[in-house]
């Protein structure tokens, strides 16, 4: 396991001037309240896959790609976040979700429930995912936090969802929404998959919001699937600047999670599955392998080498099953065995710093 803040110094010396260098100014959002103490995580935190989590979204839309019902979903995803939850008329903080039966050619919801319960039975997990580019749901006081954490819960025994993946893009209060997950979990039970899309900006900064609730939570959340595309170029925890679309930009920017405290089991690599999934970023899925094989075992690295081999990640995140659908589930069909597999024997650590 992996002590808290191991590289707190190195990371808090992310400068401002650096940053707005680099330019990340602007997309940033910095978090509402400052940091609680810090716990050391629990050793588990809701389920945990033998090979590693292959999560993908599922559009409860059309936006072009193509339209699937969760029964179509292969198997090799054994995680699947439903997109999106919606905002629920007069409950501040509260999400309801509807599902689009006429985008989806009349996908009913006992058909749907019946999917999940299917999927389930399969060993898989199924989550409600809040947020999104477009989705605005606010959690900044506690009763939108108790809110939240009510109705998503009402969610989870009507349709069966496992937990919860928090994709929220337009800012977010750290402090409420632990409070809301805290409260959930209470009422869910340790079972509860809690999991996060952040950008690649929310954890540039230990003041961001997205860190701080990685950071204040680490003992619930399951998993932290970073979203490494539609970012440009970021920082890494050796505070090089590395860009979007390199295996440098995927294992630089994960050490920053890997070193601020969270286990190697709740880190997953965001990735479109297809290049007209996201507007930018978009990396072969060898690369993500490679990565994978630098992060875990420190070798076929890029120019950036982790000061050590940390071992099993959670898993790779895409973007999603429905663009992956459109190449023939190419993404999932190359990756899935990778997570099942063995990783590469580690290399031995350097003598002394990070490279």
């Amino acid at each position: 396991m992996h002590a808290p803040s191991r590289r707190a110094p190195l990371l808090r010396s992310i400068s401002a001037a650096a940053l707005l260098v680099a330019g990340l100014f602007t997309a940033s959002t910095p978090a509402a309240a400052a940091p609680a103490a810090e716990a050391e995580p629990a050793a588990a935190t809701g389920a945990s896959a033998p090979g590693g989590w292959l999560t993908g979204y599922w559009h409860n839309f059309d936006n072009g790609s193509t339209t699937l019902r969760v029964g179509e979903v292969p198997s090799d995803y054994n995680l699947i976040a439903i997109a999106f939850a919606d905002n629920l008329p007069g409950t501040p903080g509260g999400i309801t979700f509807n599902l689009a039966s006429a985008e989806l050619g009349g996908y009913t919801e006992q058909e749907f429930k019946a999917d999940i319960a299917a999927a389930q039975s399969e060993g898989r997990k199924v989550v409600i995912s809040v947020g999104g580019e477009k989705g605005h749901v606010s959690v900044t006081n506690p009763t939108e936090a108790a809110n939240f954490a009510d109705t998503t819960y009402d969610l989870m025994r009507e349709y069966g969802f496992d937990g919860v993946d928090i994709d929220l893009e337009h800012g977010m209060n750290a402090q409420y929404m632990e409070q809301a997950l805290r409260s959930l979990r209470s009422q869910a039970g340790s079972d509860l998959m809690i999991t996060m899309a952040p950008q690649t900006i929310d954890f540039q900064a230990p003041s961001y919001a997205y860190y701080q609730l990685a950071e204040n939570a680490g003992d619930i959340i399951t998993l932290v699937n970073m979203q490494y595309y539609n970012s440009g170029s970021m920082m890494g925890c050796d505070q090089g600047v590395y860009a979007q679309g390199t295996v440098d930009f995927l294992t630089a920017l994960a050490c920053i999670q890997l070193e601020m405290g969270l286990r190697p089991d709740q880190v997953g690599l965001g990735l479109p599955a297809v290049p007209s999934a996201a507007g930018g970023g978009y990396q072969p899925p060898a690369n993500i392998i490679r990565a994978l094989d630098c992060l875990e075992a420190r070798t076929n690295c890029g120019a950036f080498t982790p000061s050590e081999a940390y071992g099993k990640l959670g898993g790779v995140m895409t973007w999603s099953i429905n663009w992956d659908a459109t190449n023939g589930y190419r993404f999932a069909e190359t990756i899935r065995p990778r997570l099942d597999g063995e990783a590469p024997a580690p290399s031995p650590p350097p003598s002394r710093g990070c490279h």
